[in-house]
């Protein structure tokens, strides 16, 4: 499997219903859909730049709105699948929803408006103010001298400066600040790898998952916690039922001060870097993290000696997990969280996501995150943009009845922590008196 067929070739197209492309879901045999044409991705899913799990998710799904979502340059990625081609989908499967279809109107329409057009300018100001803070860090404790009140300060203005670098290789991973995807995915290794010590590739396979299929259980790898917390309606249900679970999970919202925002990027992200970049021997990305470390304890043993320098590391690590958690986590955790039902794009993100009102500061504090809706709408475009097409993505949530959701951002906070409580209270309701 996954060599396509030969029908075509001796000019016979074949048509394939729907009952039939379901049916080929499963790890060792995947098709799915792009522009009613069927293709066999069951090899060469292992050879895609996005990763294998990614693609998979869609087998035995129509993918033409995350196919279209994901890759700008669609001609060049579309040669690719002329080898996978199967045959196309039987003329009386291929009415879509009214729904798809105006949501692929929308993205024409952005298109039109040059939505997908980045402004340099605003990307290198965003570079020059995190190299400007990680010099003023510095020149901090060159100035001032060691002290607990001087490594406060540079702990604080490093931790800005990481978590804005964290937003900027978050924009190049998603292709959406040059219009070359090589020059994107060369200037993302180095700044996940130069400035915050990552692998690019071990984000790219985590993240587009996410975005893939959002909340979705066992394929969204955000929502795959269930050791540690149980999130939504759906999974604690489940895991009452089968009697798993070993955590006091009725008390998460609590222990999620302890467990959640402190540990993510100083024990979970470095676990996880490390075991993915040897075991896929990414040594480009180990590169150019040894290129990171290098610099900074160059710049720091000389003030703190070796090991002062790692603990300024890991309590900027320490500070800016807390901002990560509960800037990317406001969006999702309090949402629809499920098994894979098929929705349609809008819904599925519709239902994944929400937004926090735009003002500067949470321009600027959350990265243009709080436009998460329009962000998983249209991941490549660039974030500037987010605040022109938001209206029309309102207006097309309302015509199909899907409720949009913009909250306050200090709401969106505490919403993660009533969403964890009611889970829980779910989870312990359900195990010992379901």
């Amino acid at each position: 499997m996954g060599k396509g067929g030969n029908d075509q070739e001796n000019g016979i197209t074949r048509n394939i219903s729907w009952e039939e492309i379901r049916k080929h879901n499963k790890r060792q045999d995947q098709w799915l859909v792009i522009n009613s044409k069927v293709y066999d991705i069951t090899e060469w899913c292992n050879r895609h730049p996005g990763g294998r799990r990614v693609i998979s998710h869609y087998a035995g799904e129509d993918a033409t709105d995350p196919f279209t979502a994901f890759h700008p340059d669609k001609t060049f990625v579309s040669k690719f699948l002329k080898p996978l081609y199967v045959g196309d989908v039987a003329q009386e499967d291929q009415n879509v929803d009214k729904i798809v279809t105006d949501f692929r109107e929308l993205r024409k329409t952005a298109e039109k408006m040059g939505l997908f057009d980045a402004n340099l300018w605003f990307f290198a100001a965003h570079l020059g103010h995190i190299i400007l803070l990680e010099v003023l860090a510095w020149l901090n404790m060159w100035y001032f001298g060691v002290g607990w009140t001087t490594f406060i300060v540079t702990s604080c203005i490093l931790t800005i400066m990481q978590a804005q670098a964290g937003w900027l290789q978050h924009d190049l991973g998603h292709l959406s600040v040059f219009t070359s995807s090589k020059v994107n995915h060369w200037v993302h290794k180095m700044v996940i790898g130069g400035i915050k010590a990552a692998s690019a590739t071990w984000w790219n396979f985590r993240h587009f998952q996410h975005h893939a299929k959002p909340n979705i259980i066992t394929k969204d790898p955000d929502v795959g916690v269930p050791y540690l917390f149980l999130l939504g309606e759906k999974m604690p249900l489940m895991w009452a039922k089968k009697r798993k679970g070993f955590m006091p999970y009725q008390w998460q919202h609590d222990y999620f001060f302890l467990l959640g925002p402190p540990l993510l990027l100083p024990i979970d992200f470095h676990i996880e870097n490390i075991k993915c970049v040897f075991k896929w021997r990414l040594w480009s990305d180990l590169a150019w993290t040894v290129f990171f470390f290098t610099r900074f304890f160059i710049m720091y043993t000389p003030f703190l000696g070796g090991w002062g320098a790692f603990g300024l590391y890991m309590f900027v690590r320490f500070l800016e997990s807390h901002w990560f958690v509960w800037v990317t986590q406001m969006n999702h955790i309090p949402m629809d969280i499920d098994k894979d039902h098929g929705k349609d794009w809008l819904s599925l993100q519709v239902h994944a996501t929400c937004n926090v009102k735009q003002s500067v500061f949470n321009d600027w504090f959350t990265g243009h995150l709080n436009f998460q809706i329009e962000h998983h709408l249209f991941p490549t475009m660039p974030r500037h943009n987010y605040h022109r097409i938001k209206p029309l993505v309102e207006s097309l949530c309302k015509k199909h009845s899907l409720e949009y959701q913009d909250k306050d951002l200090l709401p969106a906070f505490v919403d993660i922590v009533r969403s964890l409580k009611k889970s829980g209270q779910l989870w312990y309701d359900a195990y010992y008196y379901g």
